[in-house]
Formats: C-alpha cells, sequence, structure tokens
C-alpha cells in the first residue's frame, strides 16, 4: 500500500467534495471526453461528469478511486476510473481525449516532464490540457501541497515541459491566490495556472 493509499483510506475526503476553482472557471456544460490526471477521491472528476462530460479518472492511489466512485453514486453520475502510475513514459493511450485535467497533481522533478507528457499526448489534436501545480514559492506559505521542494513546480519548467510537446500556450502563469479545499488546502498560496491546447 503507498502512502496515499493510506491518507486516503483513513481520512475523510482530504481536499472537500467541491471543484477546484480554476477548473470550475474553465469548464461549462459541454460534451466530449475528459481526462483528470492524479484526481485522487474524485471532485474535479465528478464536476466534469455532473456538467455532461464523459470522465476518466486516473490516479495511483486505489483507496482515492474508491471514494471517487463513491462520489460519483452520491451525486448520481458515471465516471471510469484507472489505476496507473503516470510516472511511467507513455503509461495513457494518446490522443483519445477533448480535454485534459491536472490540479496538484506533484511528482517528484525527475519524473515532471513524463508526467506532463502523457496529460498532454492523451488530447487529441486540437484538445485542451488545463492545469494547476503549486509553484516552488508555496513551500514558504504553508497552506498546502508538499514541504518537499523538488516535489513542487518551477515556471520555466513547466514552460519546457510544454514546449517539449505540440502545444499552443493559451494562459500560463505563477499567481497568488486563495484556495479552500478541504483541511488541506486552506489559505492563501502560490500557483501555476496553465491553459494550453494540442496543435
Amino acid at each position: 500500500m503507498n502512502q496515499w493509499d493510506e491518507r486516503f483510506r483513513s481520512e475523510p475526503y482530504l481536499y472537500g467534495e467541491e471543484v477546484n476553482v480554476f477548473v470550475k472557471e474553465q469548464f461549462k456544460n459541454g460534451s466530449g471526453k475528459v481526462g483528470c490526471f492524479a484526481e485522487g477521491e474524485g471532485r474535479n472528476a465528478v464536476y466534469l461528469a455532473r456538467l455532461g462530460y464523459d470522465v476518466t479518472a486516473y490516479d495511483y492511489s486505489i483507496e482515492g478511486l474508491k471514494k471517487a466512485e463513491q462520489l460519483a453514486t452520491k451525486y448520481s453520475v458515471n465516471i471510469t476510473t484507472n489505476l496507473k502510475d503516470l510516472t511511467i513514459r507513455n503509461a495513457v493511450e494518446p490522443n483519445q481525449f477533448d480535454a485534459a485535467v491536472l490540479v496538484f497533481g506533484h511528482v517528484d522533478v525527475k519524473y515532471q516532464s513524463i508526467f506532463f507528457s502523457n496529460l498532454i499526448q492523451s488530447v487529441k489534436p486540437g484538445g485542451y490540457i488545463v492545469f494547476e501545480v503549486y509553484s516552488k514559492a508555496q513551500i514558504e506559505y504553508k497552506t498546502g501541497g508538499p514541504g518537499d521542494l523538488s516535489m513542487l513546480y518551477d515556471l520555466e519548467d513547466v514552460k519546457a515541459y510544454c514546449n517539449e510537446n505540440d502545444v499552443k500556450i493559451i494562459d500560463l502563469a505563477e499567481r497568488e491566490v486563495f484556495r479552500h479545499e478541504g483541511d488541506k488546502h486552506y489559505g492563501k498560496c502560490s500557483v501555476i495556472q496553465g491553459v494550453i491546447r494540442k496543435c
């Protein structure tokens, strides 16, 4: 059992049941296939399913995905869950989604390029990728996210990950925002937000 299985199994919804604010801003009622990466307990996946999207949630924790399925049942929607190690190259079938979402999915810097490549390549040409992750500056805020600097993101690195793939950057910036997501994300924080389109 990995550390996330232990955490997701032993506690209530760590980050609450409500969708991430940035995701809510980007998606309205619609249709199409959306992949949610490092989705944990399913709050974003279930929200998107409630909007009418066909959603697949990927995570490394089987316990997190079980809770995602329970949340989907609570809101009377269907999502597909898929246990995946997203730090392995080509972990996900390419060109299958109309959009992909990543919210606070943090891996060691040595895997971040592969992680982003899996995220981007999962989307069909013309599809969009929406993400919000903690920046390295977040280490000083102490309002959520990893306490290990190597697990946080650098804006220039993220730009490089985008440039390694064939994408057009619509919006990519480091911003200070407030996040109230359960007990684990609470208060002012530093995030990197992105909206990119696969060419």
